[in-house]
């Protein structure tokens, strides 16, 4: 696998995809001093898409643009992090996301707001997700290649991982609350800085040969891949879409731990070292005790506390298991026709 050129207009070892992006690269490193351009092109990008999900130019954009809030990529200036044209685009384009998301993702049956009734309506969810399992591919039929591809996916958001569920901490008290940092102390490595799921991940990706770096594999990655990394930070980045993160959460740790066990075993069955599926073996134990605590502590407690927030609870929750099945969907549907996973690199 080979790593992106840096971009000839940028400092990222990424290219833009269209105007939006290219605009908000510009803007975000020093390329460009005028940042008032930025919504309109926003506006034009939205109304020119047949797909926000799917398209290229939006969805690097909002990476981009929410990026620049995580310090993900330090090329990215800081002093443009709250700049009236970078936060005017970026709530143009995450409306848009917002808006066809909440026009596509099947929303359940809203559960009474009760710690009890919360909890079974998400594993109810969780176990109604029964599309094609891109981590039984891996366990049993995927190739040494494919299985690099699917690392490299995963690195868009893994090599940050936990970070876009964060900041809801703040925006808690009380149960929940308690209940996030639980969470997330464990994601941090509860104090162990080798232990952090982060760090794993990219002791995992030098094991196989892979560029442990932040942002190598973004050019590689298709744009439903960066929607599933861009719909948390939508979530966490976003107050009033507090209850959506901790539905995010709940989800993503209820189908978790199978499917990590599912990983680790291919990669063996593979032949690649332990020190690869390691990540893995680590999220087996650990999202089995996370998924109850993130459904009913976390999940369940918010909404019989704060009931207004129940919708924004499932809804999180489906976004998360429809945004992730159609990302898996793309992997798997390119290995069943003989096609590479990643995104094809357009020649500058």
């Amino acid at each position: 696998m080979t790593v992106s050129a840096l971009a000839p207009d940028t400092a990222v070892a990424f290219s833009a995809r269209g105007p939006m992006s290219s605009a908000a690269l510009a803007c975000l490193t020093g390329g460009a001093d005028d940042t008032s351009v930025l919504p309109e092109l926003a506006a034009a990008a939205v109304a020119a898409s047949t797909d926000v999900v799917r398209d290229d130019d939006i969805q690097l954009a909002l990476f981009v643009l929410y990026a620049s809030s995580y310090g993900s990529l330090p090329a990215l200036d800081p002093t443009r992090e709250w700049d009236a044209g970078v936060i005017g685009a970026r709530g143009i384009l995450e409306d848009a996301f917002e808006a066809t998301l909440r026009e596509t993702v099947p929303m359940p049956e809203l559960p009474e707001p009760t710690v009890d009734a919360v909890g079974r309506a998400l594993f109810a969810l969780a176990a109604a997700d029964t599309g094609p399992s891109l981590s039984r591919h891996i366990a049993k039929r995927a190739t040494r290649e494919q299985a690099e591809e699917s690392l490299i996916l995963r690195s868009v958001y893994t090599l940050r991982e936990a970070d876009p569920h964060s900041w809801a901490i703040p925006r808690l008290t009380g149960r929940a609350k308690a209940a996030l940092v639980e969470i997330q102390s464990d994601e941090y490595g509860g104090g162990r800085p080798q232990r952090v799921h982060a760090a794993l991940y990219a002791r995992a990706l030098r094991a196989a040969g892979l560029d442990d770096t932040y942002g190598a594999y973004v050019d590689d990655a298709p744009a439903i891949t960066l929607a599933s990394h861009n719909l948390m930070s939508l979530f966490g980045l976003n107050r009033r879409l507090v209850g959506a993160i901790v539905g995010h959460l709940a989800a993503y740790e209820m189908t978790s731990s199978i499917p990590c066990r599912f990983y680790a075993d291919g990669l063996r069955r593979l032949g690649f070292d332990d020190a690869v599926a390691e990540y893995f073996d680590e999220h087996v134990e650990a999202d089995a005790v996370h998924e109850q605590i993130a459904a009913r502590d976390l999940a369940g407690s918010l909404a019989e506390d704060h009931p207004e927030q129940l919708a924004n609870i499932l809804f999180g929750a489906a976004a998360c298991l429809t945004v992730d099945g159609w990302a898996g969907a793309h992997t798997l549907d390119a290995w069943a026709e003989g096609r590479s996973a990643l995104r094809e690199r357009v020649a500058s």
